[in-house]
């Protein structure tokens, strides 16, 4: 089978593999599609100490189920699929309290969990294989479109539920990045409550998404932003932030926007750092913000995804390319090319 192998610091080669041997607990997957993701670009331009050259890419994967593991009975051949990026093991003390992007056991302090296309072999291929418990039915939700939901799907929703409490009808949430998971974080926000959106990028077109997406606001991002939302809160600020860039002048803009008591939730790797001071002068963080650094998600993040594609509350837009094209679509996505979600169909 032909597979997407990252072979160096910034190299990628479609290679001739082995079509992957399963076990008991494993189902086999003929892939539809493969979504790719800002975050597979960090992973391109790792350096030469990388400790996973020679993996398969790719951790957002839908298709259908071509053959099962001896022990598995959850599925059927022919039933399409959609892989988890994150690889818990589903019994340690975070994974039994729900917190499976967190686990323990496949992950560490300071690694995340196990996933498909960095530790394991991923799904920008023909074929790829996974524990029966790391995939979920896709039922009515279209195969074909379906992998961005395995991370542009999951992770704005992780996100957006860490701060549920504070979206009540009266509140402001900005939304910082139109992107891949900005646009599916927009329709998640529309569909699940009643509260003001405010969308935030440097590009008209992504823009321009957002008011089609359910924002009740779009900015261009600048100085003249961040004055216009404090001024329509007379310098109070908005309740939640969630930034889908990560870089310095987003986090900074989190941070001059955010109210006391509000959230930020920092989920892009564009290589920014937050300020923080211990100190009653000079400090830029309002009293009791709550910043977090999201990452990936859960089942049950997963599981509310899946329910609102199926009931067309949210969709994924998304722009296809073959699997023998792939260094065009990476291209691409690189040079901001791409307005949603770029999908490899082998």
């Amino acid at each position: 089978m032909k597979a997407l192998k990252l072979i160096g610091p910034g190299k990628i080669q479609i290679q001739e593999v082995p079509v992957p041997e399963i076990g008991p607990d494993e189902v086999l997957i003929k892939v539809v599609g493969a979504g790719l993701c800002h975050s597979d670009l960090h992973i391109l331009h790792q350096g030469q100490d990388w400790p996973f050259f020679g993996t398969t890419m790719g951790h957002e994967t839908a298709g259908h189920i071509e053959s099962l593991g001896t022990h598995v009975t959850d599925f059927a051949v022919g039933d399409p699929v959609l892989v988890h990026a994150v690889w818990a093991c589903g019994q340690c003390r975070p994974c039994s309290v729900g917190r499976e992007n967190a686990c323990s056991v496949n992950g560490s302090r300071n690694q995340f969990p196990l996933t498909p296309g960095i530790g394991a072999d991923g799904g920008m291929a023909e074929y790829i294989k996974a524990r029966a418990k790391h995939v979920d039915r896709l039922g009515a939700v279209d195969v074909v479109t379906a992998a961005p939901l395995a991370d542009a799907g999951l992770t704005p929703m992780h996100a957006i539920r860490s701060v549920r409490d504070l979206l009540l009808d009266d509140s402001t949430v900005v939304v910082i990045g139109i992107g891949g998971l900005g646009h599916i974080a927009l329709q998640i926000l529309r569909a699940t409550s009643r509260c003001r959106i405010i969308a935030v990028d440097i590009d008209e077109a992504r823009l321009a998404a957002a008011r089609r997406n359910g924002a009740d606001q779009v900015l261009h991002a600048g100085s003249d932003a961040v004055r216009t939302i404090l001024a329509e809160s007379d310098n109070y600020g908005v309740d939640v932030v969630l930034d889908f860039v990560g870089a310095q002048s987003t986090i900074d803009f989190a941070t001059g926007v955010v109210a006391p008591e509000g959230a930020i939730r920092i989920v892009g790797l564009a290589g920014g750092s937050f300020p923080f001071n211990a100190s009653l002068e000079g400090e830029v963080l309002p009293w009791g913000v709550n910043v977090q650094r999201s990452y990936g998600g859960t089942p049950a993040d997963q599981a509310e995804v899946l329910a609102l594609v199926a009931e067309q509350r949210v969709n994924v837009d998304v722009v296809k390319y073959p699997l023998a094209e792939a260094q065009r679509a990476f291209d691409d996505l690189e040079a901001g090319r791409i307005s949603g979600r770029a999908i490899l169909v082998p």
